[in-house]
């Protein structure tokens, strides 16, 4: 690998070099990332990743754009697809679950996931640099592993930013890494300004909050996103009340099913229903279900809206292995997110992009 085009070390070195860049201007203005920082040098940019759980921080010194990248997510494809330029993509993990049909088209190469990763096709590849993500803050053999053969790697927490245009606006790191910021800043204020705009609407038209049952349960246990969470932010701006989530916490929090019955009897909409696409299947996953929905049904009728309109989910684009272009696509466009919520709080526009009515 030419270390003159891509290089990634210690912060101290930045913190050195640091003096010298000064940040681009662009028309975002919307919520920065938590964790991400990008800065302008006159050799190229300078990203710096802070890990939300212990703080400590990843920097990649970009002076030249890369044409190879392994993608440990499919959301890297979904911001680099949106950038028009996923042919830099040489491996992702799980390549069967990617939704671009560009990306299913080409042979990329498959190297596993972080549990049982292929380190020699990995290395095989000659990648510019892995791009990667963590769930914890234990340290992680995969990545010492990778260190230790010399691949350059980034790690990403974009997954953890809980306001959506904040996760969108990491569409400036695939930008500056692939010589695109002037596309990625184009996107993200196109953006940034459909959702801003949609969501003002909703706010200044407010009538009765939509009540929301989030999911259902997961190896025995009903995970409810916080208060400021990534998706109970969607649901508000559209409109919305996620029931049960913990005030003031961006994290799910797990609960009983007997707790998620008592929602029910709130509750007017149920939204992410994990893998069905009837409510046959919905049904069927436990006896109880089945009250549930009345519960949500005599609901959603006694306040004026369609009880035959009231379980979404939101894997309307999978691909033939499961793959769901919401965690793919939809995190580049939380914009299309918010319109088919919008929608679906109006009793269904018809025309969502990532939802289904369960019927």
């Amino acid at each position: 690998m030419n270390h003159s085009l891509l290089t990634v070390f210690p912060l101290f070195l930045v913190l050195i070099a640091g003096h010298s860049c000064s940040r681009t201007e662009h028309q975002f203005h919307g919520p920065e990332a938590s964790f991400l920082n990008i800065s302008e040098q006159r050799q190229g940019w300078i990203a710096v990743s802070i890990s939300p759980f212990d703080g400590s921080k990843d920097t990649l010194d970009i002076r030249h754009p890369v044409s190879r990248i392994i993608a440990m997510s499919t959301s890297y494809v979904g911001f680099l697809d949106a950038l028009g330029c996923d042919s830099v993509i040489c491996g992702v993990s799980g390549v069967n679950y990617v939704s671009s049909p560009e990306l299913r088209s080409r042979s990329v190469a498959d190297v596993g996931y972080e549990a049982n990763p292929d380190y020699e096709k990995i290395m095989a590849l000659h990648p510019d640099v892995l791009l990667t993500y963590q769930v914890s803050g234990a340290k992680s053999q995969f990545l010492s592993k990778l260190k230790a053969l010399g691949i350059p790697v980034f790690i990403l927490h974009e997954h953890l930013e809980s306001n959506p245009l904040a996760r969108a606006s990491y569409i400036r790191f695939f930008g500056a890494l692939t010589g695109r910021m002037h596309e990625a800043d184009s996107v993200l204020e196109a953006v940034s300004s459909d959702y801003v705009a949609l969501a003002d609407s909703v706010s200044k038209n407010m009538g009765e909050r939509r009540k929301v049952l989030m999911n259902i349960p997961y190896d025995d246990a009903w995970f409810i996103p916080g208060e400021n969470n990534y998706l109970s932010c969607l649901v508000r701006d559209a409109g919305g009340e996620v029931l049960g989530g913990k005030p003031g916490q961006e994290t799910s929090s797990s609960i009983f099913i007997e707790t998620a019955y008592s929602l029910s009897k709130e509750a007017d909409l149920w939204l992410n229903v994990g893998w069905c696409q009837s409510l046959e299947q919905l049904l069927g996953i436990n006896p109880l279900f089945g009250n549930m929905l009345t519960n949500i049904q005599n609901n959603a009728a006694a306040r004026g809206h369609d009880r035959n309109s009231v379980v979404w989910n939101d894997n309307l684009r999978l691909n033939p292995s499961g793959g769901n272009d919401f965690w793919e696509s939809g995190v580049v466009r939380p914009d299309l997110m918010l319109r088919d919520l919008v929608g679906i709080f109006g009793d269904g526009g018809g025309n969502e992009t990532y939802y289904r009515v369960l019927r």
